[in-house]
């Protein structure tokens, strides 16, 4: 039986925002945040996560300072899903994998010391497929503020010509 999910007011999504920019925040700095009593922040705060809108908290860490010199995206063509599923689990390097459409079926971003044990890590996929790997170089966004979807805000890039 599904859950009734509970529509999100400007206060739920405020409170996303701000759990989203730092997690750590107290609930009476939350509620002084968004204009609402600690009690009653607390409380949409335990909703949100009973509703599913926050699956968890966890410390983002700096991959240089832990020893990982080497960011990269692997691209992993077509192969037998539980096999790749397997490989993911068993390699540490893969901080995040997706199952994609479109000509590759995996994109993998992986956390390397350097490039030998880059090319350890791709290898152990080029036996089951082939790969395509990008070194990440920079990342000037990453881990973006997510507020509800409203169809209302989408634009379109270009304004199209009609001939009217």
């Amino acid at each position: 039986m599904p859950t009734e999910v509970p529509e999100l007011d400007a206060y739920d999504t405020r409170i996303l925002a701000e759990l989203q920019r730092d997690a750590r925040t107290s609930m009476a700095e939350l509620g002084r945040l968004v204009h609402l009593s600690q009690p009653a922040v607390t409380e949409r705060v335990r909703k949100l996560e009973m509703a599913g809108f926050i699956k968890g908290y966890r410390a983002v860490v700096d991959y240089q300072r832990l020893g990982y010199g080497i960011r990269a995206i692997v691209r992993v063509g077509r192969v037998e899903y539980a096999r790749v599923v397997k490989l993911i689990e068993q390699t540490p390097e893969v901080v995040n994998a997706f199952n994609v459409t479109g000509e590759d079926s995996w994109i993998l971003e992986i956390a390397v010391i350097d490039v030998e044990h880059l090319d350890a890590v791709v290898t152990k996929f080029c036996l089951v497929t082939e790969t395509s790997t990008s070194i990440v170089l920079n990342v000037p966004r990453e881990h973006a503020t997510v507020l509800p979807a409203r169809r209302e805000n989408i634009r379109p890039a270009i304004r199209k010509v009609t001939g009217r």
